[in-house]
């Protein structure tokens, strides 16, 4: 098994503003944070790390940080350390969490485990479910109207996402003619294979993009941007990677959702078991337009995510 740097200790040397809640007045003591790939891939695995910067930031507690855990004997690993450090509340920032966390819960009774669409039970634990098939959706819808060439793709990770139906459903809904491709890279951060079904789209005559990754995201669009086409932001705002590219992006706001879960613990509310979450909760959005787009298209898809929020409601295609 590859050592870390000595953990990769992130007792992160911050100044701290007179505000903040003092260590000590709840249960909540130092916090431990696992990565399944790296804090660097501008996507997933960042959004986790600046999750833990606001809850240090909120705490001023100490907190630390493990990357490329990917296995039991690593988790364990990590967590044993963890424990030296005073951690209580450990997130697991990916699904592949919840079943180890499951298995080693018993051993680490002053621990609460929280991890991301994984189904869990009992007590010490909790899994964070987003609900995205609705990101899917509006993603779909933005390409299906998009379009010039009536072909858009999603290059997903899983067919587990909930995102791909949720896109091939919306792209219909202003474009009964779109036709929707959907392949699945079937891992996080293969971005050779997710360039590989990109260049496959590229040849079907696909112009709107929607890769719903990690580690590729970022590079997919890049390519998308060397080809003039058009693509759709997962999981942060990728607007800085080309605002005449990127139309807009389903963004998950992880680091607020850190912040609610470490308040909630600290004062004792945790609910273990699992919680879902979707834009009634202000934890999805869409970032905002591209110029690209049309004002009354902008409207119209507004219009439709102000509905969701408020009737949990979404038009069939």
């Amino acid at each position: 098994m590859k050592k870390m740097i000595p953990f990769l200790i992130a007792v992160l040397l911050l100044s701290l503003s007179g505000c903040q809640q003092a260590l000590g007045s709840g249960e909540l003591k130092n916090v431990g944070l696992l990565i399944e790939d790296t804090i660097n891939d501008q996507g997933w695995g960042t959004k986790g790390y600046k999750g833990l910067l606001q809850v240090k930031d909120e705490f001023n507690n100490k907190v630390f940080y493990r990357e490329q855990v990917k296995s039991k004997e690593q988790v364990l690993d990590a967590v044993r350390e963890f424990q030296k450090n005073n951690v209580n509340l450990v997130f697991g920032h990916g699904k592949m969490y919840a079943p180890i966390f499951m298995d080693i819960k018993s051993d680490f009774p002053d621990m609460h485990f929280v991890s991301f669409n994984g189904k869990v039970s009992g007590k010490g634990i909790t899994s964070v479910h987003f609900d995205s098939y609705a990101m899917g959706y509006f993603a779909g819808v933005i390409s299906g109207a998009m379009t010039k060439s009536n072909q858009v793709g999603m290059i997903a990770a899983f067919p587990w996402q909930p995102e791909a139906t949720g896109f091939r459903e919306g792209a219909n809904v202003y474009n009964p003619e779109v036709e929707t491709h959907i392949s699945f890279v079937k891992d996080w951060s293969d971005t050779d294979k997710a360039i590989l079904i990109f260049d496959e789209m590229k040849e079907k005559g696909v112009d709107i993009y929607y890769p719903a990754g990690d580690g590729y995201t970022v590079p997919v669009i890049e390519k998308v941007k060397e080809e003039g086409d058009y693509a759709i932001g997962f999981v942060s705002n990728m607007a800085d990677l080309g605002k005449q590219t990127v139309l807009t992006s389903t963004v998950q706001h992880v680091d607020r959702l850190y912040v609610n879960i470490a308040k909630e613990y600290n004062e004792g509310n945790l609910t273990a078991g699992n919680i879902h979450y979707d834009f009634q909760e202000d934890v999805i959005s869409l970032a905002p337009f591209s110029d690209v787009v049309p004002e009354q298209l902008q409207e119209k898809i507004t219009k439709l995510i102000e509905d969701y929020k408020e009737t949990g409601k979404l038009p069939a295609p």
